[in-house]
């Protein structure tokens, strides 16, 4: 039987250095739980166009489209801000999601009882919060046709389409709703169809997808409202859905309430392969973060948990997710803190390393 297959994509800033300590981990998995990986590395973003002049070569998207899953530390940074636009870091990120067709990115929003009040919302609003962001993520107006900059009466127009079919809003809800099953049985629907064509459709596809889900409690709510919500009562909300410009803002609403960008993972899945596995690539929300390259400062709790939900929607493993979870849960609750995390009573900060060193104990500790 053959392991299991990743390609690790550090790219640029932190993301290489994150990464180190994600390696760790799976290293750990293979020694202690004999879960074992076959690992491949390579490069995307502004460390692809240093070497390859493109962010994202052609082998390198082969390859990611013949494995069982990616993960991808982050992409970008100043040194590449007067680059083209058709070569820009983010280009190689934007060109995995499309070609490997991940349409359903997940975006959980968890606060940590021990960072409860890391959160810039009272303590008790976001206790306990967990909520699920699913956007749809391979098309709507990031893709959408015509679009671009042109002269109309002397005067330059800039054009970008929003633009959905049913079957891509289809998909992605029945992803939305398959994961509210597992959870509590709720879906919210955001979109803006008071204003937008694509929003009455949206809206009305959700709605008939919910036909075959009958067990979840659907809701509409229009997406400014729901960003409003979101910062007035967030644990109202179990399962969200939405389209990609839409789920970028509220994701990152939803991000912060947690208190920190470190502390979150991604996941963006795609149509099963023939082992019957999604196409799936794995990513911390937070970016490159050139301020503190380079200096351990970097926090690895988001990437090691992108990895921790891997082996929950890639790899059946979800005892095994829980066991990583749970360590993470223990050294937050035991005080290890990375700089971002340093609350206003301060205290020493712990390296990139060191949190790397504490997560393993604690998983040494699990079993």
């Amino acid at each position: 039987m053959t392991n299991p297959s990743l390609l690790i994509l550090a790219g640029d800033g932190i993301g290489p250095e994150v990464m180190e300590q994600v390696k760790r981990v799976i290293t750990w998995y293979g020694d202690k739980r004999d879960l074992k990986f076959d690992v491949s590395e390579d490069l995307v973003g502004g460390a692809a166009y240093d070497k390859h002049g493109v962010p994202l070569h052609d082998d390198t998207m082969a390859r990611a489209q013949e494995v069982d899953a990616v993960l991808l530390g982050a992409v970008g940074g100043p040194a590449y801000d007067d680059l083209d636009f058709s070569v820009k870091p983010e280009r190689g990120l934007l060109r995995l999601r499309k070609e490997m067709d991940l349409f359903a990115n997940l975006r959980p929003a968890q606060c940590f009882d021990a960072l409860a009040d890391f959160s810039s919302l009272k303590q008790e609003l976001v206790a306990g919060l967990d909520i699920m962001i699913v956007r749809e993520l391979t098309s709507g107006v990031y893709f959408g046709e015509p679009r671009g900059i042109h002269m109309e009466d002397n005067l330059r127009v800039g054009v970008n389409t929003q633009r959905y079919t049913e079957a891509e809003i289809e998909r992605g809800a029945r992803a939305a709703f398959e994961l509210a099953m597992k959870r509590d049985k709720k879906l919210c629907s955001m979109e803006k169809a008071n204003v937008m064509e694509s929003g009455i459709l949206w809206r009305d596809v959700v709605t008939e997808v919910s036909a075959d889900y009958p067990e979840v409690e659907l809701s509409h709510m229009y997406a400014d409202n729901g960003a409003m919500q979101l910062v007035r009562a967030p644990k109202q909300f179990d399962v969200i859905y939405t389209d990609n410009l839409f789920g970028d803002i509220l994701s990152d609403c939803a991000a912060m309430l947690t208190g920190s960008l470190g502390m979150l993972p991604s996941a963006s899945l795609g149509l099963p392969m023939a082992n019957g596995r999604p196409k799936a690539m794995y990513e911390p929300v937070h970016g490159s973060a050139p301020d503190i390259t380079g200096q351990g400062k970097a926090n690895p709790i988001a990437c090691i948990l992108s990895f921790a939900m891997a082996l929950r929607y890639s790899f059946d493993e979800g005892a095994e997710a829980d066991r990583l979870e749970a360590a993470i849960e223990k050294v937050l609750a035991d005080g290890a803190r990375t700089g971002d995390l340093m609350g206003p009573e301060g205290g020493t900060p712990i390296s990139t390393v060191e949190m790397g060193d504490v997560i393993l104990a604690a998983l040494d500790a699990s079993l």
